[in-house]
């Protein structure tokens, strides 16, 4: 599979196909869980699993700053045919290095701290207690989640898509399955849920990592020859997908507390069904982003820039897919994911339509938003990716989530599709400043 010679659309819509299958299964881990919890606890389970969601962000987060971050050198280094194959499993192994030490720190918080996080993510009385309940078996393989993610960006780098979605595929199966028969046949309850995630993503990493013991795989552990300035380029290149996913998180948390401090847990449980399908729309520009990003990179390492901009075009098509369709959906069909996220009370049904009206008009915007950080970090441009990724993630929304509800408490819910608005139009004129620099050669 060539990069730089084979006909742009068949690898682009290969590794799309792979990416997306990657991305949705992972977004069924959350999803499956909020909606089978919601079926079996109510609204309550559904709020809380609401209050876990930062912790999904956190760690799938950190997944991405190494696998983005190391994947996206290592394509460009191989753009650049004069390079060896050593200097490109030094960035694997910096990359697979850091991943330890994540995983390390994030096992040992979730260990002795899960209450300390519960409570400051907005959890209260039962809440609390149901969320503990939840994480439990998810503390013994914390650093599962994170691999998973780091291994998918370097398989998909190293022609094994399939394989990456494979993983996923095969966890993600699980999870669903494994839910349904401990939650109700076994009657776990949440219990239930947090078990059947944990055994997935140990079943998505084994799978992964068969790749190292295949001939076509050329990642080899080495010991990195600078491993401080290796380490640093990682995080530079990675930090704005890290921070889409963080950025999450950190907003979850603002709206928790905005919800509860305003609206009540009523409305906290449509938020919780809100950041579950955020995260599937999420989940498709990432696709996006992860089929793009391995042939821009290569691409632009060999300076070709008619290829880059084919590659664009196509990728640009498939957001405006995503966009649409999951903006219609939210529009004209809100109480369709009421019903399958849980067994709604009178009081939900009549809230949740405007609320997910009003939060779903971003998804407009939300798939061109996160592509475009992806774009600009395949081609080696680390400002702009880090300045919409913050702009969106933190500055603008964070923002406006304390200032909108000051003029009306409903606008809360317009925050997002205020911020995707202002990012849309930073991106969209950088972008096209970028592409009138590509070399067309």
């Amino acid at each position: 599979m060539d990069f730089l010679t084979g006909k742009l659309k068949s690898l682009y819509f290969k590794y799309l196909a792979a990416a997306f299958g990657s991305a949705l299964v992972t977004s069924i881990y959350s999803i499956v869980d909020m909606a089978i919890v919601g079926q079996y606890q109510g609204p309550e389970g559904t709020a809380a699993l609401a209050v876990v969601a930062p912790i999904w962000n956190i760690i799938f987060s950190l997944g991405l700053l190494m696998g983005i971050g190391g994947s996206i050198i290592v394509s460009t280094l191989k753009g650049q045919r004069e390079t060896n194959h050593q200097y490109e499993n030094e960035y694997f192994s910096t990359a697979l290095i850091g991943s330890f030490c994540l995983s390390a720190i994030m096992w040992f918080i979730l260990i002795f701290f899960d209450k300390e996080l519960f409570l400051f993510f907005g959890a209260k009385g039962n809440l609390l207690t149901l969320a503990q309940t939840y994480i439990i078996p998810i503390q013994f393989v914390v650093p599962c989640f994170l691999f998973t993610q780091m291994l998918a960006a370097f398989l998909r780098n190293d022609n094994a898509p399939t394989l990456a979605t494979i993983g996923v595929l095969a966890g993600g199966v699980f999870n669903i399955f494994g839910d349904y028969f401990f939650v109700f046949t076994l009657d776990m309850g949440i219990f239930g849920a947090g078990l059947a995630t944990a055994i997935g993503a140990v079943i998505s990493c084994l799978v992964m990592i068969s790749h190292f013991f295949t001939k076509t795989n050329t990642l080899h552990f080495v010991k990195p020859t600078a491993l401080i300035n290796q380490m640093k380029k990682i995080v530079v290149t990675g930090f704005s997908t890290f921070f889409i996913d963080i950025a999450m998180g950190i907003l979850t948390i603002l709206f928790n507390r905005q919800i509860m401090k305003y609206l009540g847990s009523d409305a906290l449980s449509v938020y919780g069904i809100i950041v579950n399908v955020s995260t599937f729309v999420q989940c498709c520009a990432y696709s996006v982003g992860q089929a793009a990003q391995p042939i821009i990179s290569t691409n632009y390492g060999a300076k070709l820039g008619l290829r880059i901009k084919e590659t664009l075009k196509y990728a640009l098509y498939t957001v405006i897919f995503f966009s649409l369709f999951w903006t219609c959906l939210t529009l004209f069909v809100p109480n369709l994911f009421v019903r399958f996220f849980m067994t709604p009370t009178k009081e939900i049904l009549s809230i949740a339509p405007n609320i997910m009206r009003m939060y779903g008009l971003s998804f407009l915007l939300l798939p061109f938003n996160i592509f475009s950080t992806y774009y600009f970090q395949a081609l080696l441009r680390p400002k702009d990716s880090f300045v919409i990724s913050v702009a969106r993630g933190l500055v603008v929304s964070g923002i406006l989530i304390y200032i909108l509800p000051l003029i009306n408490v409903n606008y809360l819910w317009l925050t997002m599709p205020f911020t995707e608005l202002v990012v849309a139009v930073y991106a969209l004129v950088h972008m096209i400043q970028c592409n009138k620099t590509l070399i067309n050669v």
